[in-house]
């Protein structure tokens, strides 16, 4: 692996790469995209396509890729912009991507404003309110999660956000009359540190969750986009934004193994399947449209 720096007016950019470049036999780069994760959340995976060259990175403002804009929101518009400039600096043509969470709304904003940076997208469980039936209880929910953060700091703020993400079908009266979970219950701190600059619990990225797909633009690219659930997701948040967003492209979801974190290792306590998780990555790309 070879770790490179791009530099724009607005960031550095710090992206890795496994494998050659060009890749080898005439294959395309797989850029595979998260957000807030940074590229060590993709470790694992990639580790499971040794024979791809793979390219990872931190998104703008997260991990070592470091801001000169000023700010500190994160924006998918923005974000796809640097995966644009990150894909024409590779200099290997246009690009497959494999992108989770609010990775997946970036790279669906990419193809909505680059289509010819990608040649296929799997956009694995954008979590994407607009596309909900309860959307304004879902955006409800999502302040819900914030005011725990802000009030009592991260372990209040991610056990709020557990709960919220966790929660069976829409988000009703019981939803929201239940207690403020206990942080200690999920093993988190119960102590604020004082920060409240955490980019998933605050609302530094409700842009993305609050983005709205441009169909039509994902309609006329060339790109073949894959909206992609975990079997193991069931009704909860990301696996209704998953289902919502394939029919709103006219599609059905495309059933990957294990849950959200289905391609992580055992390293972040939440360890998915990422060897069957790249098989079935391998064969979805591999697939004719």
């Amino acid at each position: 692996m070879t770790t490179h720096t791009l530099a724009t007016p607005e960031v550095d950019l710090v992206y890795d790469v496994r494998g050659p470049l060009p890749p080898a036999g005439g294959r395309r780069p797989l850029v595979l995209v998260g957000q807030p994760m940074t590229a060590d959340g993709f470790t694992t995976l990639a580790s499971h396509l040794p024979d791809r060259t793979v390219i990872t990175y931190d998104p703008r403002g997260l991990g070592r890729s470091t801001r000169k804009d000023g700010r500190t929101d994160h924006a998918p518009e923005v974000q796809a912009a640097d995966i644009h400039a990150l894909v024409q600096a590779l200099g290997a043509g246009p690009a497959e991507v494999f992108a989770s969470s609010g990775g997946a709304v970036t790279a669906l904003a990419l193809v909505a404003a680059h289509p010819e940076d990608v040649t296929v997208l799997v956009a694995h469980e954008p979590p994407l309110i607009p596309v909900l039936p309860d959307a304004a209880a879902a955006e409800r929910a999502r302040a819900w999660f914030r005011d725990a953060y802000e009030a009592e700091g991260s372990g209040a703020g991610m056990a709020a956000f557990i709960a919220m993400t966790s929660w069976q079908g829409e988000y009703t009266d019981e939803f929201f009359a239940q207690p403020a979970p206990d942080p200690a219950a999920f093993g988190l701190p119960t102590e604020d540190d004082g920060t409240r600059d955490d980019p998933l619990l605050s609302d530094r990225s409700w842009a993305v969750s609050s983005y709205r797909p441009d169909v039509a633009a994902l309609a006329a690219a060339p790109t073949r986009v894959v909206i992609a659930v975990g079997a193991e997701t069931g009704d909860t948040f990301t696996g209704r934004t998953a289902l919502a967003t394939a029919e709103l492209l006219g599609q059905e979801a495309t059933v990957f193994p294990s849950h959200h974190g289905g391609f992580l290792g055992g390293e972040f306590g939440y360890a998915g399947q990422p060897e069957a998780f790249a098989r079935r990555l391998r064969e979805v790309l591999a697939a004719t449209s």
